[in-house]
């Protein structure tokens, strides 16, 4: 239990934030599955769709500080790059 009126008030606003943030981790970390559920069942444009809106999740959940921008910035290269080799082996 926190002893201060400043710490009762960090509480409410750090569980306030933490609702935010697993929110903004879910759609990215849902987003992504997607994609790569379309890729394993060979369904390229539909992944291609998909990749968009997991670029958008990943984008907003770097903005707004849930993860690190470079983790946003390798997670949209590797997924690109799965899409890309798939696509071109499937060719």
């Amino acid at each position: 239990m926190p002893n201060t009126k400043s710490a009762a008030k960090a509480l409410r606003s750090s569980t306030r934030k933490r609702i935010f943030n697993l929110r903004s981790k879910r759609k990215y970390k849902r987003a992504l599955k997607a994609v790569r559920q379309a890729l394993l069942n060979k369904q390229f444009d539909q992944a291609r769709q998909l990749l968009a809106t997991a670029y958008r999740y990943l984008d907003l959940a770097a903005k707004k500080h849930v993860i690190h921008p470079n983790k946003a910035a390798r997670l949209k290269s590797r997924l690109t790059k799965a899409l890309n080799r798939q696509a071109a082996a499937a060719n």
